[in-house]
């Protein structure tokens, strides 16, 4: 019933700009922490930000200065916004969600992902 979505993800120029979101649909009883992950092709994932249900945020050294992770608590939808984008930048990006469906427990969610390929 719950359903964690990306979108953005597409062919974008080095040195150019996008924004993934990441949309959580069903009935939801609250949504703790967030988090973008990056998958590089024949490698696991890794943490690029996350973001905490207060606010907080952190981010992996690789993006820090170009990429911002925000929520917005009441459409709960999380974004990324990418700036400067490089070429080592292009994988799948991955929404995690920490929450708690209606009638259930507390669970990390994840989105299929949705691709974004920086070209030079």
């Amino acid at each position: 019933q719950v359903q964690v979505v990306e979108s953005g993800g597409g062919l974008v120029q080095a040195g150019g700009s996008t924004r993934l979101s990441c949309a959580v649909s069903g009935t939801i009883v609250g949504i703790k922490d967030m988090a973008w992950y990056h998958q590089i092709a024949g490698k696991g994932r890794e943490l690029v930000a996350t973001i905490l249900s207060g606010g907080g945020t952190n981010y992996a050294d690789s993006v820090k200065g170009r990429f911002t992770i925000s929520r917005d608590n009441v459409k709960n939808t999380m974004y990324l916004q990418m700036n400067n984008l490089k070429l080592e930048d292009t994988g799948v990006y991955y929404c995690y969600a920490d929450l708690i469906p209606a009638g259930g427990t507390r669970r990390a969610y994840w989105g299929q992902g949705t691709l974004v390929t920086v070209s030079s």
